[in-house]
């Protein structure tokens, strides 16, 4: 017998006329499950670092939503994904990254080919009708962008490529060579919020001249300037160089000069993050987790291009860390004022959040 669809909290007034989802959805536990179910389980998202799997054996472990899986580059120098649990009794297979000729499990030794194929099941020999071939390990999409690598849990996804539509050309288009880049660090940390609240303060910069006051000396916020731009399969939002951060009159925290003239913020639904800061060559891409209803770990990954000293990296990283941390403190509060149920459903406004109006739409649609 199937267990019954959890019920989705009603909403009473439609998104279309400008409202909010309500806010039972941002701690609904039955909602959370058919997120993980409809849209993680389905949807492309940023994995990691395509150089950590450069050579043949060579693999990196990533959390895709709520899904464990292990990238690999197999002998044939093919790119594979696998769901990242045994076969056997569901433990984690790989951890971290590294370099092997197979993939074995540490609690009982069932070991994998790079194809995924079961190459070993101790005693299993003794087992009447035990058959390998029954028990690969459970393929997923990968794709790359660049020095990027992207998975889909679906095996049957369509293409990289078209979830990410025009944005690499958007991307190439402000004078940033993505080929270029080179991995330069990971940070993770968690978030005590919804990952829909995290991913709605990302997705608009109408909170910025209150809220960030640093971000807001280097990235001109005025909304007749800050460009936002609902895409097929992904929105944008691109922002001027302030010319007081260039000429250094405006207290800015680092100077933006470089071979990127603009800011641009990526979002592909329904949980990666492309940041691209003005100045040198830099890309910080992003994954948001769930974990739970309530809480989300932001993993970011750091690129830079040969034009990056080390000293305008950490300038550069620093003031990304101070708007990060407001940023945390921000959407924390809110996850406090949607629980105590007092706003059942907020008010957008139309213009300067229409990037979360789209998301927002594509939530529901998903869902219901």
């Amino acid at each position: 017998m199937s267990a019954a669809t959890p019920r989705l909290p009603g909403i009473s007034h439609p998104l279309e006329d400008g409202w909010t989802l309500p806010a039972a959805w941002y701690s609904d536990e039955g909602v959370y499950g058919l997120e993980r179910d409809r849209i993680f389980a389905t949807a492309w998202q940023y994995a990691g670092p395509a150089e950590e799997v450069s050579k043949p054996g060579s693999f990196f472990a990533a959390q895709i939503g709520h899904i464990p899986v292990a990238v690999v580059r197999g002998s044939d120098g093919a790119l594979r994904g696998f769901v990242n649990v045994c076969r056997h009794r569901g433990h984690l297979v790989v951890q971290g990254a590294g370099c092997r000729e197979t993939l074995q499990c540490p609690y009982h030794a069932w070991t994998y080919d790079l194809d995924g194929t079961l190459r070993k099941a101790p005693r299993s020999e003794r087992e009447p009708g035990f058959d390998p071939a029954g028990f690969s390990l459970l393929p997923v999409s990968v794709g790359a962008w660049g020095p990027f690598v992207f998975v889909n849990p679906d095996p049957n996804a369509a293409p990289l490529d078209e979830a990410l539509g025009e944005m690499p050309e958007i991307v190439a288009r402000s004078g940033l060579d993505a080929d270029t880049l080179r991995f330069h660090s990971h940070h993770e940390w968690p978030v005590g919020s919804n990952w829909k609240i995290a991913l709605e303060n990302y997705l608009e910069c109408y909170h910025c001249p209150a809220a960030h006051p640093g971000f807001s000396k280097v990235i001109d916020v005025n909304p007749d300037n800050y460009l936002l731009q609902v895409h097929p399969t992904f929105s944008s939002q691109i922002g001027p160089v302030r010319a007081s951060a260039l000429t250094g009159n405006g207290k800015a925290a680092y100077t933006p000069r470089g071979v990127v003239e603009q800011s641009q913020y990526h979002f592909l639904f329904p949980a990666t993050t492309v940041n691209i800061a003005p100045g040198i060559t830099n890309v910080s891409i992003e994954r948001w987790i769930p974990d739970g209803a309530k809480r989300t770990f932001e993993v970011t990954d750091y690129y830079f291009g040969p034009d990056a000293s080390e000293k305008k990296i950490e300038e550069l990283m620093a003031w990304d860390s101070q708007v990060g941390a407001e940023d945390v403190s921000l959407v924390e509060s809110v996850q406090r004022g949607l629980d105590s149920g007092t706003v059942p459903q907020g008010r957008l406004m139309e213009e300067s959040e229409q990037l979360i109006a789209d998301f927002q739409r594509r939530v529901r649609d998903a869902l219901i």
